[in-house]
């Protein structure tokens, strides 16, 4: 079965529920696809003890402040799927679920979203899937070969499932510190970065990296010089639990290592660590398999993109994904902007 609307929305996180807030505003007609049973996005697969970088008061969508946590000035996972499983109810959004987009097709003057459990034409399509479920691995050397656990930040959880062992946390950045962090105390750890780790100062959170992303952006859309952005102050938030872990002599990173074997890593002076597991915090790519129909990918595998709006396919906008798709929008306070930009896009575009 076919279904005709003005706008499809893939993805019904943090991304998908700002585009609905916005298209909501703007009367337009849309659906929200989300590929997952429960609201909440990727938040509800976090680890335990994961927490915001920013107070409340910066982490919300919009509309709609995000109430404060009891007892934690940054929220947690936890916090953040009953806020966004509110904020979806609030507004009223026309959330599918569980609906995965298969492809994204052309179809005359429409886009047709193809699924699991039918289709539908839409004038315009947002892409709002994210990245958590594309996780990167890198291929290492005898990475095949290792006996032990490998997963990646997707699959962890807590330190319970591994206490008494002997863990390589691979990663520089914030996933791979705050897991770090989490293990140093009831594992063997070591924890290993392709280059020394660089903590942001310990005074600055999520508000200042905002601040900071969207002066950058900013700076650009003016042709003035790059400043950076947040990658000019560091890569790592020191947040508690990585700030006591480091402060305390437990957090000390080591240097990539050449390669694996069957029971552990080899360094390169020859040295061998064993270990029971290693845990790849080694980032995520912007999950976009359902867009390949349109045959948009350039060269290094990006769609072209002007703002949010795919520059080759105008009805397209990708949308949370990260800089390129608008400053900080890969989180919860920065993706309103883009969010907005894309619905008034859309709505010049379908009037």
């Amino acid at each position: 079965m076919t279904q005709t609307t003005q706008v499809a929305v893939i993805g019904g996180g943090q991304a998908g529920l700002a585009a609905g807030y916005h298209l909501r505003r703007l009367g337009l007609d849309f659906v929200i696809l989300d590929a997952q049973a429960e609201p909440g996005g990727a938040w509800q697969h976090a680890w335990d003890s994961l927490h915001l970088f920013s107070p409340a008061a910066y982490s919300s969508l919009p509309g709609r402040p995000m109430p404060l946590q009891m007892g934690e000035p940054y929220p947690d996972a936890r916090h953040v799927v009953g806020y966004l499983t509110e904020y979806e109810r609030r507004y009223d959004l026309p959330v599918h679920r569980p609906v995965r987009a298969t492809g994204v097709h052309r179809d005359g003057r429409y886009l047709r979203v193809g699924t699991e459990v039918g289709s539908w034409r839409a004038g315009a399509v947002i892409s709002a899937t994210g990245t958590w479920w594309r996780p990167f691995r890198p291929a290492v050397p005898g990475r095949s070969d290792f006996r032990g656990r490998q997963l990646h930040t997707v699959e962890y959880r807590s330190p319970r499932n591994f206490a008494g062992q002997r863990v390589i946390v691979v990663g520089g950045g914030n996933s791979g510190a705050q897991i770090a962090a989490d293990l140093a105390y009831d594992t063997e750890l070591t924890w290993v970065t392709q280059r020394p780790p660089r903590f942001l100062p310990d005074d600055i959170d999520g508000r200042a990296l905002f601040d900071v992303a969207t002066a950058r952006r900013r700076a650009l859309d003016e042709g003035r010089t790059d400043t950076q952005g947040v990658a000019s102050l560091g890569d790592i938030v020191a947040v508690a639990p990585v700030r006591e872990a480091r402060d305390t002599g437990l957090l000390k990173a080591s240097p990539m290592f050449v390669r694996l074997d069957r029971d552990g890593v080899v360094w390169a002076d020859g040295t061998r660590t064993p270990a029971d597991a290693v845990i790849w915090c080694t980032g995520f790519r912007p999950a976009l398999s359902h867009l390949a129909p349109l045959g948009l990918r350039g060269q290094r595998g990006r769609i072209a993109t002007a703002g949010t709006r795919s520059v080759n396919e105008p009805r397209l906008h990708l949308l949370g994904y990260g800089d390129w798709t608008g400053p900080a929008s890969a989180t919860l306070i920065g993706v309103g902007r883009p969010a907005r930009d894309a619905a008034r896009e859309i709505a010049e575009l379908l009037t």
